[in-house]
């Protein structure tokens, strides 16, 4: 079946599509990186939102960079190959909170709104905004040609929270505060025709003036991942009809992955679908200039690898068709494959997703056991009397059985990925995963055997 057939609608009614790339977890190969934007082209997608993160070849900074940062080159070659597919390319830099890369190096504590916390910046500490300036800068430097700048903003848990931006609240307004660290940077971005963008989350409670200063300087893109059902108030209808009333220009935000749990290895697909018909729903209501699917690779830069996007791919060429044609497909799984089979991606999604589920599986099983075998453990030592039933022995060494298992499915999961992925990452992102459950049994198995010494050497099994 041909791409065409699948997006049937000939006037799209979102007029910029775009994808996400979160980079600060499995960033793909520069290679991948590239062939991306060849998928996201076949997908009628026509703008990918980067979050360079560590994987940018910082200047500012050089010790911002992973192990596996692009080379400059690379950058340059993406935004090459973006253009000739008609792809804006709109850089993400954060300014406010989820600044864990710069500030969580030594030398920048001074930076922070909380000394011990590397997640925040304090917008009124000397540099502060210099140092956002300077890494606008660089992502600029590699990438000229562009029309909108993301600048983040969000979930700045400890805003206000330093002795000065405290006071500085408190004798003005949070919205004030706020635009005082970045009104600087939206006049020096909309000085050189680049128009910047911030989530939407810190201005829900602005007050009337704040967001009327901030309505001719940046766009807002309201951010909201979960099945709608489950959004609550953390985006409303409400909230864009007063930015709207205020003269904000609007975005939306959902999700094709990344959102389900810190540590899946699977997108939760219904879920996805109904995120991304509901922004459909939004984007007309409220006239927005887009609606971006991210693909969140972890929660936050300190955080566990969330699901790869190798193994998302069902899910993100359905969302891709939902905001191209503002519906969802009446067979989503045969549908999602039928495309995966067009774009030559079928048989590398399936090895993926086979093997992430795989390991989904395992990881289930494996901390149910783990559940159980501390449970037994901890009757057995409050009650003596407990230690000679054979149960404790035969379900720890179930755990380890299932424990065994974890390293076919690491190998398979590895080489579905390979190319796709640095195996630097595959190699962390499997660790993160199966290394607790290792350490677990090890832990409980001595433990065991301290409590039923003799059940185990009747049982050498």
């Amino acid at each position: 079946m041909s791409l065409d057939k699948l997006f049937t609608n000939p006037n799209p009614p979102i007029p910029i599509r775009g994808m996400h790339l979160d980079l600060k977890g499995s960033p793909p190969t520069p290679q991948r990186l590239l062939s991306l934007l060849r998928l996201f082209a076949q997908l009628r997608i026509n703008a990918v939102l980067i979050e360079f993160e560590d994987m940018f070849p910082w200047t500012v900074d050089p010790r911002f960079r992973c192990e596996t940062a692009y080379a400059a080159d690379t950058v340059r070659a993406f935004a090459a190959e973006a253009a000739a597919l008609n792809i804006q390319v709109i850089p993400l830099v954060q300014c406010l909170g989820h600044c864990e890369v710069p500030l969580s190096g030594p030398g920048n504590e001074s930076l922070r709104e909380i000394p011990h916390r590397a997640q925040d910046l304090n917008p009124l500490a000397p540099g502060a905004r210099d140092l956002i300036e300077s890494m606008v800068e660089d992502v600029l430097a590699l990438c000229p040609d562009i029309q909108y700048f993301h600048l983040g903003g969000d979930e700045a848990w400890h805003f206000g929270t330093h002795p000065d931006t405290k006071t500085f609240i408190e004798q003005n307004s949070p919205g004030a505060l706020y635009l005082h660290h970045v009104q600087p940077i939206l006049d020096k971005l909309n000085a050189r025709g680049v128009t910047p963008i911030l989530w939407h989350d810190m201005m829900r409670q602005w007050d009337d003036r704040a967001l009327d200063q901030l309505a001719p300087n940046a766009h807002l893109m309201c951010w909201g991942y979960a099945h709608p059902d489950r959004l609550g108030d953390l985006i409303t209808p409400d909230h864009m009809q007063r930015f709207t009333d205020h003269g904000i220009q609007l975005w939306g935000a959902g999700a094709y992955k990344g959102a389900n749990h810190h540590t899946a290895d699977r997108p939760a697909l219904a879920a996805h679908v109904a995120n991304a018909l509901w922004w459909t729903r939004q984007a007309a209501q409220f006239n927005m200039h887009g609606v971006i699917a991210t693909a969140w690779s972890r929660y936050a830069t300190h955080r566990v690898q969330c699901e790869t996007i190798e193994a998302s791919l069902d899910s993100l060429v359905h969302v891709a068709r939902i905001l191209h044609d503002a519906a969802a497909w009446p067979d989503p799984e045969q549908s999602s494959r039928a495309a995966l089979a067009a774009l030559g991606q079928a048989d590398h999604f399936q090895a993926c997703a086979d093997a992430a589920q795989r390991l989904a599986d395992l990881r289930t099983s494996a901390w149910i056991e783990i559940q159980f075998v501390r449970e037994l453990i901890c009757t057995a030592t409050i009650d003596a009397r407990r230690r000679t039933s054979g149960t404790l022995i035969d379900v720890t060494r179930g755990l380890g059985a299932i424990v065994d298992e974890a390293d076919a499915i690491a190998r398979d999961f590895a080489a579905a990925h390979h190319n796709h992925i640095d195996s630097l990452w595959v190699r962390r992102y499997l660790a993160e995963r199966i290394e607790p459950i290792r350490e677990e049994h090890a832990a409980l198995d001595a433990r065991a055997r301290q409590l039923n010494p003799v059940g185990y050497a009747a049982n050498p099994g």
